[in-house]
């Protein structure tokens, strides 16, 4: 017997997702009139597709075109199938992946909060809580989507690993992302191996603050995101990773080993502390640590008035990086470094000069002068430079793709290290 017509169409731009099956949950946004490219485009590439709607979706789109869409049934309401369990516990229509699109700050925010009321709601609660991958697209006006509290939720989900993916933010609109970018991030999510598995990484993210009295600081202006990415990365492929994290501004996954610290000294402390008691693989040197620190930092707050003119003796302060591989010499070290409008052949220069310097595998270069790289921001470009000055150019992108392509390298140079072995 044949499959149902609408099937016709699995598979004919790849296999990225056969044989996985994708819990597709449509909430009441406008753009829930897109649900149906996004599910066509998942079969195309190889998904079964199964619909969840809640009630207020079912008054945007017909139920019955989402059966046509996929070819099967749709879930509307929970009945004694229990459905929100079926689909994330070992029975036959289990879904690999549960994905929320379009989400509403509303159902985002009721699923931040374990609020289950709905059948999106209580199919993702129950993905949760069976450890499913959740990718979740929010779709609603541009102020709703700004709220402080929902902003919250989003990095509250994001620290249990739910990945968010966009919106596009024109005419006053979070809009829906499109179709091929959420595909994208499913095909990602499910076909991401866990070529990590069994390797401890040791990471260092954040900015690093110098005190000059107990209430004034040197600092600088990193947020912290570019280590949390890669900390999140190589979570999800398996690694058990420590993350030695700063003052920054991005949310640590809860799953890393998380040791937080404010100075340069205390990040030194910590990661020779690490390396000293802890075998590691990998240690990646993400965070922006400050280069100098007062001589003599004053114990009481420095009145202004009394004042008007302070000046500053600065020391060096301690080389993070540098200790790295004088505490494990066999430990693969990556390093980063980031310097204010050069040339790319001068970056280059100046990366390799560092690898050099603390005996680094790779340095990831930036040029914090270029509009959307480095500090603060969520894209960066960057340049990877190993040891033969062989140069890997990641343009601008999400700093969560760099720190994918990141991982990709350094597995690669793992596997050829142990051949050599």
């Amino acid at each position: 017997m044949k499959a149902h017509p609408s099937k016709d169409i699995v598979g004919t731009k790849g296999d990225e997702l056969k044989g996985k099956r994708v819990v597709l949950c449509v909430t009441g946004s406008v753009a829930a009139v897109r649900c149906v490219d996004v599910a066509r485009e998942l079969m195309r590439h190889g998904a079964e597709v199964f619909v969840v709607m809640s009630q207020m979706a079912q008054k945007i789109v017909h139920p019955y075109l989402l059966e046509w869409a996929t070819g099967n049934p749709v879930v509307t309401e929970l009945t004694g199938k229990v459905e929100h369990v079926a689909f994330v516990s070992e029975y036959a229509n289990k879904a690999d992946l549960v994905l929320v699109a379009p989400a509403t700050a509303n159902t985002i925010s009721k699923i931040a909060c374990g609020i289950d009321d709905t059948p999106v709601t209580s199919v993702v609660s129950a993905a949760i809580g069976a450890g499913l991958p959740i990718v979740i697209v929010p779709a609603t006006h541009e102020s709703m989507y700004r709220h402080p509290i929902v902003t919250e939720n989003l990095r509250k989900l994001q620290a249990i690993d739910v990945e968010i993916v966009g919106p596009r933010v024109e005419e006053g609109k979070a809009k829906i992302a499109e179709a091929k970018e959420i595909v994208e991030a499913v095909i990602r999510r499910l076909t991401i191996q866990r070529d990590l598995l069994g390797l401890r990484v040791l990471i260092t993210a954040g900015p690093t603050v110098e005190y000059i009295d107990p209430i004034r600081v040197i600092t600088n202006k990193s947020s912290g995101k570019m280590g949390v990415s890669i900390a999140e990365e190589a979570l999800r492929r398996g690694a058990d990773v420590t993350l030695v994290y700063g003052l920054g501004r991005a949310p640590p996954p809860q799953r890393a080993k998380v040791l937080s610290v404010e100075t340069t000294e205390r990040m030194y402390e910590a990661v020779v502390s690490e390396l000293k008691s802890t075998r590691y693989d990998v240690v990646i040197a993400a965070a922006a640590a400050a280069d100098w620190t007062p001589e003599e930092p004053y114990v009481y707050k420095v009145p202004t008035r009394e004042l008007p003119l302070l000046t500053l003796k600065l020391k060096p302060a301690p080389k993070v990086v540098k200790a790295v591989k004088e505490v494990s010499p066999e430990v693969f070290l990556v390093a980063f470094r980031a310097e204010y409008n050069l040339s790319n052949e001068e970056l280059i220069e100046s990366a390799h000069k560092l690898l050099l310097e603390v005996g680094a595998d790779l340095v990831v270069a930036n040029d914090v002068g270029r509009k959307g790289v480095g500090f603060g921001t969520d894209t960066n470009e960057v340049f990877i430079v190993d040891k033969m000055k062989n140069v890997i150019h990641i343009p601008l992108t999400l700093k969560r793709d760099v720190a994918r392509k990141l991982i990709d390298v350094i597995v690669e140079m793992l596997k050829t290290r142990k051949v050599k072995a």
